[in-house]
Parts: C-alpha cells; structure tokens; sequence
C-alpha cells in the first residue's frame, strides 16, 4: 500500500513546483498547439456547394436549402452546434473549401444567430421535370478534374456550349413539350429524363 502514496505524494510535489499547465485566457494572449482545431473557415472560391460536408457533419450544424424557382442553394453553417471535428475539411472534395483554422476559436457569444454563416451557389436545375442536377460551380469541377473524359456525357458537353458563348446571341435550347423528344437530349436536363430519351429512341428506335 506504500507505493501508491508514494507516486501520489511524488505528483503532488511536482505539480506544486512547476507552473500552471493552463494559459491566462481570456485575460491575456492564448497561442495554440499546432493542429490545433479551430473554427472552420470556408474559401468560397474553392467550394462548390456538393453537399459533401453536410452529409459527413455529424451534429448536422451544415445543412442546405435549394430554391428551384431562384436556381439557388442556400448553406447554412450554424457554428454554434460545431464540434470541431474536421470531417468536413477531411471529406472535401476540392480539398480547399474549407478549413479548420488554428488561430480563430473564441467565438462566444450572447446571440446565437452571430455565429452563423450564410453562402450562395448557383444551382443547375433540369429543364424538364424540375429536377435538382447539382450546382454550377460542383459540374465546372468535375469538367477540369475529369478532363476530356468529361465530354462523354451530354449534359457536359451542353454545358460546356453554354459557358464558351459559341453561339452568343442565339437561343439553341428548345422547348420542352409535354413529352421528351430527342431533340431534348441537348437541353440540360438531368440523368433521369436523359435516360428516358435514350432508351425511347436510341435503344428502341422510336
């Protein structure tokens, strides 16, 4: 039974010769450790809107809310139900949308909606039944990380249409009517209507 009391004894005179183990803040300046993980801080240039981190957050304190009607995605990122976990920057697709800062971590206070963040991307929405695609900025991604590959796809190859302007001036999407026709498969319509097209009259020749 001595030798328990002896280690206790032992830290407790040591405990009572070396100093404090924490920092006088908020009176005074606090760095933190390395890696330390702090507020996660968003670079809108690099970010896309794919929802990815919304899906990996486990205290849900990232969620999203799509306005068809607008074409935009609302992100709602609510620090005050963070717990600093960092799955969003490890689940990033870009891989720079969001980072955990390690200087930014006092972020107290009295209102809760102070520490809640807002961001705005614009949605590609199909032109036929309404159907959420995904973001503009999320398909311009995937077109420079896929490269030619990307091309194998319609909905790819009319966007890309779109953005270099070829036929600036002129209207070359049609209207959709009640049903979908084969010239429909170069409008931007999402992966469902443009297997229906192509199973109508691609595969059985209608």
């Amino acid at each position: 039974m001595k030798y328990p009391k002896l280690r206790e004894l032992k830290e407790a005179v040591t405990s009572l010769v070396t100093p404090a183990y924490t920092s006088n803040f908020p009176a005074g300046g606090h760095v933190p450790f390395k890696d330390f993980r702090g507020k996660p801080v968003v670079d809108d240039a690099n970010c896309v809107g794919c929802e990815t981190c919304a899906n990996v957050c486990p205290p849900l304190a990232i969620t999203f809310t799509d306005d068809r009607e607008k074409k935009i995605r609302t992100i709602r990122r609510d620090y005050g139900k963070c717990i600093f976990c960092g799955q969003c920057q490890e689940h990033c697709i870009t891989g720079k949308g969001v980072k955990l800062s390690d200087t930014i971590f006092d972020m107290a206070a009295f209102d809760r909606s102070a520490v809640v963040e807002y961001q705005e991307k614009e949605l590609l929405v199909c032109e036929n039944c309404g159907a959420i695609i995904t973001t503009v900025e999320h398909l311009s991604y995937m077109h420079r990380k896929l490269g030619p590959k990307a091309f194998a796809s319609i909905l790819n190859l009319n966007i890309l249409n779109r953005k270099l302007k070829l036929a600036e001036g002129q209207d070359l999407s049609a209207e959709i009517d009640e049903t979908l026709q084969r010239k429909d498969m170069f409008n931007v319509i999402c992966p469902n209507c443009l297997r229906q097209v192509t199973v109508k009259y691609l595969i059985r020749g209608a």
